[in-house]
């Protein structure tokens, strides 16, 4: 195993080098300097990936609990299903009020898009493919043939773009749910939450779009979409009594319900209180404002105190 130590400022080299010292196993290294035109997360994963050596190389955040048998389960199914990159979905820990109520907005909007993971795997459109920056494995061969990390240096979303990169040049990609075997907590409070998710939800969202990079122009309008179809409800609602307005009111009250339910159901699948359901316009607001916010940023993007240019669709290759 290999740690590398990215310039953080709290304890986590530390904690490792501490473990590497009686376990030979682990190695921890320090990451050099970052490139100019590299983001800091793939040249972390090109380091250890250049101290090590093996048929399978597997990228873990830092952050990611893993269960006793996922590296096993992992390596198993990825053999199994001959796939040449393999990434495995885990639960998301949210555990805050904020977590609770933006966590779901952006996840709910993720599983609406992509759907499920064998629809994922069943899609024959690169704009259709996703991964788990969290928990990614990749033949050494195919790696090394295109170039390791390199190939996603300068995109901010390098899970989807190693997917998306990957299916282009004919090599098998897999996604797989193991929300028993890996967890996550991305972020501890709203300031990190609406850090992270400016970083990815434009930057990244528009290789998302339906119908590849050739529609990337159009993130700008459909980002912001699904956050302002719930908003629309309620709002209609209030106005609509305000104004005493009475077949406004029946539609709102009849669509802000069937949103209510909609979102109860996703906290209960979710396994969240499912209270929180009632605060969803709440949720879609704050959302909303985080996606404006990206997408008026554009290109740039700035994380953990570095600052970035992303690749834009149109100069994709």
């Amino acid at each position: 195993m290999i740690a590398v130590s990215d310039h953080s400022d709290d304890d986590t080299a530390a904690i490792a080098r501490s473990i590497a010292t009686t376990d030979p196993r682990l190695t921890v290294l320090d990451n050099p300097d970052l490139p100019a035109d590299w983001f800091g997360k793939q040249w972390a994963c090109q380091t250890g990936a250049n101290a090590t050596s093996g048929e399978i190389l597997v990228f873990m955040d830092a952050d990611a609990r893993a269960a006793p048998d996922l590296l096993v389960r992992s390596v198993n199914g990825m053999l199994r299903t001959r796939a040449d990159f393999y990434s495995v979905l885990g639960r998301q820990e949210m555990v805050t009020f904020w977590e609770r109520l933006l966590q779901m907005q952006v996840f709910t909007v993720l599983v609406t898009r992509f759907g499920g993971t064998e629809i994922v795997n069943r899609s024959t459109r690169a704009s259709a493919k996703i991964a788990n920056g969290q928990y990614l494995m990749v033949r050494r061969a195919i790696y090394d043939e295109f170039g390791g990390h390199g190939l996603v240096r300068g995109y901010v979303a390098e899970d989807l773009m190693l997917a998306q990169r990957y299916f282009e040049l004919g090599k098998k990609t897999v996604l797989v749910e193991g929300l028993d075997q890996l967890s996550t907590r991305m972020y501890t409070s709203l300031r990190e939450l609406m850090g992270g998710w400016r970083k990815n939800l434009f930057a990244g969202g528009r290789h998302s779009m339906p119908f590849g990079d050739r529609a990337a122009w159009l993130a700008p309008l459909l980002l912001p979409l699904p956050f302002l179809m719930q908003l629309a409800p309620p709002v209609l609602l209030v106005v609509a009594i305000l104004f005493r307005i009475p077949a406004l009111e029946l539609w709102g009250a009849i669509t802000t319900g069937v949103t209510l339910l909609t979102w109860l159901a996703y906290y209960r699948i979710a396994r969240v209180p499912v209270l929180y359901a009632l605060l969803f316009p709440l949720g879609a607001a704050v959302t909303l404002y985080i996606t404006l916010s990206a997408v008026l940023r554009g290109s740039r993007v700035e994380w953990k105190g570095r600052e970035y240019q992303s690749v834009h669709p149109a100069s994709s290759s």
